[in-house]
């Protein structure tokens, strides 16, 4: 298929449905299954932490191997459409697990239901995770690759980063509620049966990316592809690009874990008597709507991306400062956020677009891995432990979670924090900036 100079209806379609689809599956799985597991199964918080781990270790793991494997055999179309219609009824099969059935069929103690309940839960999870970065995280992310170009990456980016900002929000009002009137089983069903149907319709919308010649190294050498030295080194601007986005993804996990924690319990919003959830969601659409806009009209594949990468990076880290002296004055927090989250969208946008800009026309399946490592597990791993630490150190008071649990208060030090890990980023961007005129140049 050849690379679009402009983005198509058809494109456009297929990418806002199964970049959406994916989000949403992905945003129910993040913010519900944890609820899931404690409040229906019987589940712990040990038992929460252990799923996380162990889906995001999955998720890193499949990207890799299954990306890898689509670009042996040369095939795109096959694991989306494939991966979409299996993740769907993945996610219909949490429907049937419950302490009750597994009661049922094992004949056992209704403590050791829970207990089997809990550990098929977690296996249920990591096989959707599996399914899910499958069809998303590998086969769809790389298609992106596929078939943009340079002079419609950044556009294309756009519309992926507004995606997430829908899918929560959509998620968070339309899922919890359904949730809490026909229940776990039936929303489980729902989305399943709709994450399916994408499936299918891909069958007949999606064009095969793939059109050159199948690979012939062996597929040890294509696993392994990303790690080798010398691929570092021939692909210098790629590296670059994945060092960037980890520094910057590091300082996001930084605060993004406690963001609703401390909007609910360290700023007073007593005095304007609105509901957090409400703020919430009004922050979210706002600073989403702002950073997809501001992207979408001032950000031109066409004047090149170097001119935006230093202003994008100073507003999300001057913005991460001013939330730290903002304290708990609501105002000057959601002022302060608007500017942080703007420089923390376009940065992102450049960041990803910089990513498929420098990935190897051949190589994209193979290196959506190594992007899910600076991505995903590196972040995840490095930045709420740093929080962690910050947190015990300068938190003031505590405050009762949902399990009953005492847990500490995040304090605004975070915010400082994220700053200071995100400052690390102006090192490599000078690099990547030269990097993205270089290209400018030539084209």
């Amino acid at each position: 298929m050849e690379k679009a100079k402009k983005l198509s209806p058809s494109l456009i379609l297929n990418i806002l449905l199964f970049g959406f689809m994916g989000q949403v599956a992905w945003a129910v799985e993040n913010n519900f299954f944890n609820l899931y597991l404690f409040n229906e199964v019987g589940g712990t918080p040990d038992d929460i932490s252990n799923m996380v781990t162990a889906s995001s270790v999955v998720a890193v793991l499949t990207t890799l191997f299954m990306g890898s494997l689509s670009d042996k055999i040369n095939k795109r179309k096959i694991f989306i459409c494939g991966g979409y219609i299996i993740w769907g009824f993945t996610v219909m099969a949490f429907a049937l697990i419950s302490p009750e059935n597994v009661s049922k069929i094992m004949g056992t103690t209704p403590a050791g239901a829970v207990t089997a309940t809990v550990i098929l839960v977690i296996i249920m999870d990591c096989i959707m995770t599996f399914m899910g970065s499958t069809s998303n995280d590998a086969a769809f992310n790389a298609w992106i690759t596929d078939i943009t170009s340079t002079s419609n990456r950044a556009k294309t980016e756009s519309i992926l980063a507004l995606l997430p900002v829908i899918a929560m929000v959509a998620v968070t009002a339309a899922f919890g509620a359904l949730s809490g009137k026909f229940g776990y089983p039936a929303c489980f069903v729902g989305l399943g049966i709709i994450v399916t149907v994408c499936g299918i319709v891909g069958i007949f919308s999606i064009k095969e990316s793939r059109t050159g010649v199948k690979t012939t190294a062996s597929f040890g050498e294509t696993l392994t592809y990303g790690f080798r030295p010398s691929v570092i080194k021939n692909n210098k601007s790629l590296y670059i690009s994945l060092l960037c986005m980890g520094i910057f993804s590091v300082a996001s996990q930084v605060f993004f874990p406690y963001l609703f924690i401390y909007v609910d319990h360290y700023i007073d919003m007593t005095t304007l008597k609105l509901t957090v959830p409400t703020v919430i969601l009004a922050v979210v659409v706002i600073v989403g709507a702002i950073a997809s806009l501001i992207s979408i009209v001032i950000m031109s594949d066409k004047k090149g991306k170097a001119p935006f990468l230093f202003p994008s990076a100073l507003f999300f880290i001057i913005g991460l400062i001013l939330v730290y002296f903002a304290d708990k004055n609501i105002i000057w927090f959601a002022l302060s956020a608007v500017i942080a989250m703007v420089g923390y969208g376009l940065l992102m946008i450049m960041l990803n677009a910089a990513i498929r800009d420098f990935t190897p026309e051949d190589k994209a399946g193979q290196l959506q891995g190594i992007r899910m490592i600076f991505s995903v597990l590196l972040p995840m791993t490095i930045g709420p432990k740093l929080a962690a630490e910050i947190i015990e150190i300068y938190a003031t008071s505590q405050y009762m979670n949902e399990y009953g649990a005492a847990v500490d208060i995040p304090a605004p030090h975070i915010y400082l924090a994220a700053a200071a890990v995100g400052a690390l980023i102006f090192i490599p961007l000078v690099f990547l900036s030269k990097e993205f005129k270089k290209q400018q140049a030539n084209k």
